[in-house]
């Protein structure tokens, strides 16, 4: 049980002192307890705590979308706000299907995932994304779905730094689906570009790349789910900026409002929301959210984008990053490590499972990271770390060696 925060640290119920190890839940970018953030949110709640998003608007929600089509790559200028990164992503779906049909392809209605992909927990987020306990238990889910092959590839890439150097050929699988399907029925593809829930699975070398190339070769859009690499992660503002591959639309959420209010926005290239636009009239899309733009969030989200710029945390971790690429492959050689992922200020271990316990040897060293002041995550048994972008060397070097330590315990 966590009872407050401030900085790099929680501290439990009982007072125990916790170096954040997660960024909360890969959100809290800027640390925690940032007085700048409160004061927005304080001041706007006093000014006016909402605002209908239908037929209706309000100052802060245009300067705030404008702040981040400024973050965004090429004409990635347009932004529609959700309140999660589960929303972002059914939006963003919506949006795919209905500019297709605006243009005159109804039907392009087929929507890509990837298998280990996550896309957040609404019926189009689980549907398009491919982590079986995820998706098991709510039945068939959207119709007409398909997925490409995953990239992890333990047995050719174990170890990589970064980019793995093989797998690229991987995004030929799209050249099946559109052969099983045809282009003229898929609407759009939709990956992360560094894979997270699954376990920090980065790209191959080139992956990315020709992934975008097929999809623009047969009229398909490319989504980026950003939730999670977007707000500086790996380096840059976006992944679609580190990887240098331009999508035609980016999910993002999290690190929007540091994790202080909830937030999420789909940002979309100028052509389509143009296509909206002159299409049609009245209503241009039939969707949004009661929520939708919250003039608190979009108060949360201005102080937080201020800090970052100020203090230069959307390209920390080009530097940060490569003092825990070298801490994290110091762990090679621990018992039950089979591999080591990394790439800007993310990283994972994954641990041999023990037989009939999947799972179990990877939420022990979750546990024993925890009982000594540090806190990680657990998915199955893979132990990821994503801390905070202000994280210095000597929190780095204890975030490592308690995860050592709790390694060789849980041996």
């Amino acid at each position: 049980m966590l009872s407050r925060a401030e900085g790099m640290y929680y501290w439990t119920v009982e007072g125990r002192k916790i170096l954040d190890g997660f960024a909360g839940m890969w959100c809290v970018n800027a640390g925690h307890g940032r007085k700048e953030i409160a004061d927005a949110v304080h001041q706007q709640l006093s000014t006016m705590e909402y605002a209908p998003p239908f037929q209706m608007g309000h100052p802060i929600v245009f300067q705030f979308a404008n702040e981040i089509a400024k973050l965004a790559p090429g004409d990635l200028d347009h932004v529609f706000f959700t309140n999660s990164g589960s929303e972002a992503v059914d939006t963003a779906l919506k949006i795919a299907i209905a500019y297709h049909r605006l243009r005159g392809d109804a039907s392009r209605q087929r929507l890509i995932g990837r298998e280990k992909g996550y896309h957040g927990v609404g019926f189009g987020g689980i549907s398009v994304g491919g982590m079986v306990n995820n998706r098991k238990f709510f039945g068939a889910m959207l119709p007409g779905v398909d997925h490409l092959r995953h990239t992890l590839d333990i047995g050719r890439n174990a170890f990589s730094r970064g980019e793995p150097e093989n797998g690229a050929e991987l995004a030929d699988d799209l050249e099946r689906l559109v052969q099983l399907h045809d282009a003229s029925t898929i609407a759009a593809v939709i990956v992360e570009p560094v894979v997270g829930s699954a376990g920090v699975i980065p790209p191959p070398k080139g992956y990315l790349k020709r992934l975008r190339e097929i999809c623009t070769k047969h009229g398909i859009l490319m989504i980026m789910d950003e939730v999670i690499t977007g707000f500086g992660r790996i380096g840059q503002p976006f992944a679609a900026q580190y990887f240098d591959v331009m999508p035609d639309m980016i999910t993002c959420a999290k690190g929007i409002t540091n994790g202080a209010i909830p937030m999420g926005a789909v940002i979309v290239r100028k052509g389509i929301y143009d296509t909206f636009m002159d299409k049609q009239d009245g209503i241009e899309l039939f969707h949004g959210y009661t929520y939708s733009g919250h003039p608190v969030a979009c108060a949360a989200g201005l102080a937080t984008q201020e800090i970052y710029r100020r203090e230069k945390l959307l390209t920390r971790a080009q530097e940060t990053g490569k003092y825990l690429e070298e801490g994290m492959h110091s762990l090679k050689g621990l018992p039950n490590v089979i591999d080591i992922r990394n790439i800007g200020l993310t990283a994972c271990v994954e641990l041999a499972p023990r037989p009939g316990k999947v799972g179990a040897r990877g939420f022990e060293v979750f546990l024993k990271c925890f009982e000594n002041g540090v806190l990680v995550r657990a998915s199955g048994d893979i132990v990821p770390v994503s801390p905070p972008l202000i994280i210095d060397k000597q929190q780095i070097e204890q975030l490592v060696n308690t995860l050592a330590d709790s390694i060789k315990a849980a041996a």
